[in-house]
């Protein structure tokens, strides 16, 4: 994400494009509206209600055909620009020990912040700050994306601390936690984060499969490229995704990679496509055939969607989908895989 959110989100054609069949469309969830400045959407593991995350500092739910305030964490979040409340993620055990998870740039400072919270029926309060990462010298990437992968370990992913150019230095930088996926055991007291993966730029989302575990990453470029990042799972040892000694598969800047075996991307863009990634799902819902088994992803500037497959380890059938969100914030998944589009101040389904 490069700039501020809450742009309205139009669905529309791409004049003069020729699309693959089968083709998606798109259907407004209307249940949705007065979400606020929509930036991320998702659901427990076998739970019908919809959270919806707002950049302000609000999560709402919708439940029982009505949209309510989960949680207001304003007085806590630094809001604007690329900063906020930027995603939340549920336990695994959510149904029985009611844990909740957010990200957000702290009030003040702006830092990287984690926290943890617990849920009574459809109402959540504040616990405790799990993980704070300073992160004072820019406000932009800032990260954002929180996921439990299927180790039971949430994983987190955060932005090269800003700028332009990792001026700061960070993605490289194994000592940093800036630039980095990594991992914390929120079961074990006082567990530290681990670095998995070095050399990202500015992950604002990734995911999961939920039929393998593969991990997928959209990470925001600088100047030309937007890239998505690949890796099968189980996750073996450190991985380095090149930013920013590589943009995209693209030199970038002379000097040598740093440690962990270098992942190049798997799929790639220039920004004659579109300025800022946002990364989705693979489609694993019942309720669009034709896109099992895809990877969505899109571009917050220009709205467009793309979707690929992989056969093997190679991915195939990269498209341009005919449908388009403006100001797309993120993709998120219900707890029955259903896919669904956010754009701010609108939210979408994937339909056939």
């Amino acid at each position: 994400m490069r700039s501020a959110v809450g742009v309205t989100a139009l669905l529309l054609a791409l004049p003069g494009t020729a699309f693959a069949a089968p083709s998606f469309k798109l259907r407004r969830v209307n249940a949705l509206n007065g979400a606020g400045d929509a930036v991320f959407l998702g659901a427990p593991k076998g739970d019908s209600r919809l959270f919806v995350v707002d950049q302000r500092g609000v999560v709402r739910v919708r439940s029982g055909g009505r949209l309510k305030t989960f949680i207001d964490l304003r007085s806590r979040v630094e809001s604007g620009g690329e900063r906020g409340l930027l995603s939340i993620a549920f336990h695994p055990r959510f149904a029985s020990n009611h844990r909740f998870f957010v990200y957000y740039t702290a009030a003040g400072t702006g830092d990287v912040t984690i926290a943890e919270g617990r849920a009574t029926g459809d109402r959540g309060t504040f616990r405790r700050v799990l993980l704070r990462i300073r992160h004072r010298e820019a406000p932009n990437h800032n990260g954002g994306q929180l996921q439990f992968g299927p180790d039971g370990r949430l994983w987190i992913g955060t932005g090269d601390g800003g700028g332009a150019g990792d001026h700061f230095g960070h993605a490289q930088d194994r000592r940093s936690l800036l630039g980095k996926i990594i991992r914390l055991n929120v079961d074990a007291a006082g567990a530290r984060a681990r670095i998995w993966g070095i050399g990202v730029r500015n992950p604002w989302r990734f995911s999961f499969d939920t039929a393998n575990g593969d991990l997928w990453i959209g990470d925001v470029g600088q100047g030309s490229i937007e890239e998505v990042d690949h890796v099968k799972w189980p996750l073996v040892g450190l991985l380095n995704f090149g930013w920013d000694v590589y943009e995209g598969r693209s030199s970038f800047e002379s000097k040598p990679l740093g440690p962990g075996r270098y992942v190049p991307p798997v799929a790639q863009y220039p920004h004659s496509e579109g300025c800022s990634i946002t990364g989705g799902y693979v489609y694993r819902g019942s309720q669009v055939p034709a896109a099992k088994g895809r990877y969505f992803y899109g571009d917050y500037c220009s709205g467009t969607i793309w979707s690929l497959r992989l056969a093997g380890s190679a991915v195939t059938g990269i498209r341009k989908e005919p449908i388009t969100v403006r100001g797309l914030t993120s993709f998120g998944q219900d707890a029955a895989g259903e896919l669904y589009l956010v754009g701010g101040d609108a939210i979408y389904r994937l339909a056939g």
